[in-house]
């Protein structure tokens, strides 16, 4: 029963032999053809038949021909080999540990993106951790200090479920990118991957932190750490929620962002710099650096088989042995 609810995954190993059903017709036609000239004889009395027998038997010869067909259907799918295949695969990845550093400062609630920056920033970075299967993933936030969500981890459901708890207001308020990035290279300093990056994203001009940017810049260098840098803010001015003497409104506020500071970070180590002016140029921009950072991978697969011949072959036999013995037996030819 099992074995016809997953026929769909059964295959054959010499599905050639099916050939041997156009036989079934043939056999059929043969039965039947050699029932119609079989050659009538006189008897001078019937006395000494049992006609209740006689008649039994006529209607019950049929089976004979339906084991027979049953016989060369079922030795004919074991001659075919059905099997089912179990594949398992070993996946070898050279792995290459990533940090996104994320500002989270009050000016990524601007509304330049849809909803807001730091919800377009969360979407993007949930969509590059999809893409990067088998890479080890960290993620630290940063405003006016900086904070580690989450080490670097194979295990990406963790990570996204981090991802997602990102809001503004969790961390001290303020624009530290020294910090933001010298914790993330922190992150990846007993990294063993053979790449090192750290994609770190801010809409802001640094203004805090205990560690200035060239001294994380520094520490990334000597830690072999490429950083790849984003600037995240439309061009002139952007709409704010902002505190006022009426309680928060919105308003709007100059586009600030340290691009030289980004531009360099990103050349010091092999890096790159981006602007996103809006949420599409921000997925695009992921998709530049996946392309830009790929991971080798082999994958080796092996596939199992087991074998699904023996049943049919059985019924084969079983059919064949029945029908040679109702044929000695019960249909015995008159003498």
């Amino acid at each position: 029963m099992s074995l016809l609810m997953d026929w769909k995954q059964v295959t054959f190993a010499h599905p050639w032999y099916f050939l041997l059903l156009l036989l079934v017709p043939l056999l059929i036609w043969w039965q039947l053809r050699k029932k119609e000239i079989n050659p009538a004889f006189r008897l001078t009395t019937l006395s000494g038949l049992n006609k209740k027998q006689a008649g039994s038997k006529a209607r019950l010869r049929p089976l004979l021909l339906v084991l027979r067909v049953l016989t060369l259907v079922c030795l004919t799918i074991a001659l075919a080999r059905p099997q089912t295949s179990n594949t398992t695969e070993n996946v070898d990845s050279e792995g290459i540990d990533i940090v996104l550093s994320i500002d989270v400062s009050g000016s990524m609630l601007a509304e330049d993106f849809k909803p807001n920056r730091i919800e377009a920033a969360k979407k993007e970075a949930l969509r590059f951790i999809d893409q990067r299967p088998t890479d080890r993933i960290g993620l630290v936030i940063f405003a006016g200090e900086s904070f580690t969500m989450c080490p670097i981890t194979i295990d990406h459901n963790v990570l996204k479920n981090q991802v997602n708890q990102i809001k503004n207001g969790m961390i001290t308020d303020g624009t530290s990118i020294g910090m933001g990035l010298a914790t993330a290279v922190d992150r990846l300093r007993y990294a063993d991957g053979k790449s090192k990056v750290v994609i770190l994203m801010t809409d802001g001009v640094n203004n805090t932190g205990m560690i200035d940017p060239s001294t994380a810049l520094e520490i990334a260098k000597a830690f072999h750490v490429r950083v790849y840098t984003i600037g995240i803010g439309s061009k002139g001015q952007a709409l704010m929620p902002q505190q006022t003497p009426f309680g928060i409104q919105k308003q709007m506020v100059p586009v600030e962002i340290d691009e030289p500071l980004l531009k360099k970070m990103a050349a010091t180590t092999s890096g790159k710099y981006f602007r996103a002016t809006g949420n599409k140029s921000l997925a695009a921009i992921y998709d530049d650096i996946d392309r830009m950072e790929k991971t080798k991978i082999d994958i080796t697969s092996y596939k199992h088989y087991a074998e699904l011949f023996f049943p049919f072959a059985l019924i084969a036999v079983v059919s064949l042995a029945i029908e040679q013995l109702l044929k000695l037996t019960y249909f015995r030819s008159i003498t």
